[in-house]
Formats: C-alpha cells, structure tokens, sequence
C-alpha cells in the first residue's frame, strides 16, 4: 500500500476537498398542477409523469 512520506498542509488537503460538497437537486414546474418536482420523478402533488396518471393521488379534505 501507498505510505506518505511527509504530512500534507491543511491548505493542500482543502484544496483537494473544494469539490467534495452537496449539489442542489434540480427542481421543474409540473405543468398540470405547478408544483416543484425532482426532475425524472413523479410529482408528489398530483401524481403525473410525463403528461400521464403514473400514481392515483387521495383527494385530503381541507
């Protein structure tokens, strides 16, 4: 197995980790109900995908 010979500096180390953070999903617009989605996932809302009923969603009573 690799060993280090020296220790490396921490700017060195966090130069290394500047990519190594969490990525925002990306979110779209249903067009049948407007609500935020994950993009290639249902819409939690009204249960489309793609222009079709992929899930049947419960009407909840307000």
């Amino acid at each position: 197995m690799a060993h280090p010979k020296r220790r490396q500096s921490k700017t060195r180390t966090l130069k290394r980790r500047t990519h190594d953070k969490a990525v925002a999903p990306t979110l779209a617009v249903c067009p049948n109900c407007g609500a935020y989605y994950v993009y290639h996932t249902v819409c939690p809302t009204c249960g489309q995908y793609r222009g079709q009923q992929a899930i049947v969603m419960d009407e909840v009573a307000e």
